[in-house]
């Protein structure tokens, strides 16, 4: 397996899951339903603090890069929104803490980079929506820096070459935040399964 059919195989087999988590409804999920400007800011604090927090501290040039990434995004966006304090910490980041050893934590990383370039890419089309260009673009911005982190992560796994247990993180990691996804639309009353 190389890198490309590393993400074709991730992606074609939580096809669904991340077809879901790109859908409108993901921010709704990401706010606990309040569409509005200061609760999805807060929301994407919330995940770029735990994204760092989670990989912070453990050993290797990618996930000090993604921690430095993390904690960059998490100020960017705080300069928006103005005081923070983070709130529960998602459940895919729980997953991702759970794995321990470096191939594993390496398609964690992969898992997380694929659902996040999705929220991205809501986030982006929201501020679009509310005539915002600049915060739009901000986050257009945050997206690339998740997709250069996402092939750094791949090169090292290429050098690690475990790929069978980075594929059952990568899933593990997008399947939590599927679950997520799908159980906050539930409580709030909202068909999580067709997309829009």
């Amino acid at each position: 397996m190389d890198a490309q059919e590393f993400v074709d195989t991730v992606s074609s087999e939580n096809k669904t899951a991340l077809s879901r988590l790109g859908s409108s409804k993901a921010l709704y999920a990401l706010t606990g339903g309040e569409m509005d400007e200061g609760p999805i800011l807060a929301g994407a604090a919330d995940r770029a603090h735990y994204a760092g927090e989670t990989v912070d501290g453990w050993a290797g040039e990618t996930f000090e890069a993604a921690a430095d990434t993390a904690s960059d995004h998490y100020e960017t966006i705080v300069d928006k929104l103005g005081d923070h304090e983070p709130g529960e910490r998602p459940a895919m980041f729980e997953t991702l803490a759970r794995q321990d050893e470096t191939a594993a934590r390496l398609g964690g990383l992969v898992g997380w980079t694929l659902v996040a370039k999705k929220t991205d890419e809501q986030l982006t089309g929201f501020f679009v929506g509310q005539a915002d260009p600049q915060t739009s673009q901000v986050f257009r911005d945050l997206g690339g820096d998740i997709e250069a982190l996402r092939e750094q992560a791949l090169d090292a796994l290429a050098e690690d070459g475990d790929w069978d247990a980075a594929e059952a993180a990568a899933s593990a990691v997008v399947q939590a935040a599927y679950d997520d996804y799908f159980e906050t639309l539930e409580d709030l009353g909202v068909n999580p399964k067709p997309v829009c």
